[in-house]
């Protein structure tokens, strides 16, 4: 079954649905499925505007599937990655920030780690008030954040909110979100989907010219680099291996990580009660 369900409301105006498993884990076949989907995106002569959201009101995207076969991983492959010489996530991710079309995420329900690496990759973020939980939790798990918060997170929020992000790997509700700048705009719940189609209805409305060189002007004043986006997935690679972040690893799923329930809706809170050399949570 597809992870990603595309709704075409206009020739302008598409939707993108994630819908993977119980808590929406993005794993290599979430990458691929939207490798074809920035494919048509780039190509698609008419596309105007993009809304990403999610089939889960609890979960945009939990994180990325940690039991996924570390060396698949790694040897994953696209035509486009492997003419661009860098890994497929990667890939996808700069190509999705560069698209001559908009790209909106809808954020309901927990978004971190790789989730929150692509809402950032999005050109625009809306967030349910009350439901919305933003977060990179990777450096209390021992890991480095690769897929480009490093760079974004910086240029969003400043260094010092940045780093607050990513080092304390703590959750942030949709409010405190907004104050960081994290996303555009908190919305109550009930009013999110409605704000959100009419503003994509707006842009699907213009000159399409006008859209994608407007676009690729911003694009030149605060896109990451490529370089960057490299470096940070090389230094994930590298961490994910160690002994120290295994074991945390291990004690997260034994929370429950990856299943519905507490162990990922307060994954946040967890990563912090791991007792180094203790092999368990506080």
């Amino acid at each position: 079954m597809p992870q990603i369900h595309v709704r075409q409301h206009s020739a302008a105006y598409w939707s993108a649905t994630f819908d993977n498993g119980p808590v929406n884990l993005m794993d290599p076949d979430t990458i691929y499925e939207l490798d074809a989907l920035v494919s048509r995106l780039e190509t698609d002569p008419d596309v105007q505007v993009v809304v990403f959201d999610s089939a889960n009101p609890d979960y945009f995207i939990a994180h990325w599937d940690l039991a996924a076969d570390p060396q698949t991983v790694v040897g994953m492959a696209t035509e486009s990655s492997k003419r661009r010489g860098m890994h497929p996530y990667t890939d996808v991710f700069t190509r999705l920030s560069r698209l001559p079309v908009v790209t909106i995420a809808s954020v309901r329900g927990r978004v971190r780690g790789a989730g929150s690496e692509f809402i950032l990759a999005c050109d625009i973020r809306f967030a349910s008030r009350e439901r919305a939980v933003l977060g990179q939790f990777e450096v209390g798990l021992g890991a480095v954040p690769g897929g480009g918060t490093t760079a974004w997170l910086p240029r969003l929020m400043g260094r010092g909110r940045a780093l607050e992000v990513l080092l304390g790997a703590d959750d942030f509700p949709g409010d405190l979100a907004e104050r960081y700048g994290y996303v555009n705009r908190a919305l109550p719940d009930g009013e999110l989907d409605e704000f959100v189609d009419r503003f994509a209805r707006r842009i699907a409305g213009f000159d399409k010219q006008a859209i994608v060189e407007t676009k690729a002007l911003v694009n030149r004043a605060g896109l990451p680099s490529d370089d960057e986006f490299v470096a940070a997935l090389d230094g994930f690679f590298a961490s994910v291996s160690r002994p120290g972040t295994q074991a945390r690893a291990a004690a997260l799923f034994e929370l429950g990580l990856q299943q519905p329930g507490d162990g990922e809706l307060r994954l946040g809170h967890h990563v912090a009660q791991y007792e180094e050399g203790a092999g368990a949570q506080r």
